[in-house]
């Protein structure tokens, strides 16, 4: 060795810090899927609701008719086979071709084999949905303890089919004579 010379000459030179390991590009690639989706939304044309585009407004509602008790009376003698009763009352609607609709309501009370019709604001009861005919003028009403006794009956009737089914799927196959 010359004595200019450091110490360290012929030894390997030093060797470089080890860096730490390179982050993953998941982030990156997740942050840029969601900048591109902001930028579709923001360009997807945009929905306006009829009354924010100006459109036509609704049309004004029909002015009702005074209920016209002749005309119920008529209407139920014919069709009243359907209503359901509960303490000689039941509620009806009158199909009304001007509204396009059930619109006018009644009351019906009976006494004696007589009817009496009252005119009502609303139907109070669940709508009956069985036993009428598709045409029919009149829309029929049931109490809530009848539409809840048909439905038990009803769902009564679904347990009795699954479990009867079930029974006979898990029931071993007949056996065959001569057969094990």
């Amino acid at each position: 060795m010359y004595p200019d010379e450091p110490e360290d000459f012929g030894q390997p030179p030093p060797s470089r810090p080890e860096l730490p390991p390179k982050p993953s590009m998941a982030p990156s690639w997740v942050l840029l899927g969601f900048g591109i989706g902001v930028l579709f939304i923001w360009m997807l044309p945009r929905s306006e609701t009829p009354a924010a585009a100006g459109l036509e407004p609704a049309p004004a509602p029909v002015a009702q008719s005074v209920p016209q008790i002749a005309v119920i009376e008529a209407v139920f003698a014919e069709w009243g086979s359907a209503a359901s009763w509960e303490n000689d009352v039941t509620e009806v609607a009158l199909w009304s071709s001007e509204t396009g609709g059930y619109s006018q309501r009644f009351q019906v009370i009976r006494t004696g084999g007589m009817y009496f019709f009252r005119s009502i604001p609303r139907l109070t009861r669940p709508v009956l949905t069985r036993g009428v005919r598709d045409n029919s003028p009149l829309q029929f009403t049931e109490s809530e303890a009848q539409r809840a006794e048909w439905i038990g009956a009803k769902n009564q009737e679904t347990w009795r089919a699954l479990s009867e089914a079930a029974r006979n799927q898990a029931a071993p196959p007949p056996q065959i004579p001569g057969s094990r």
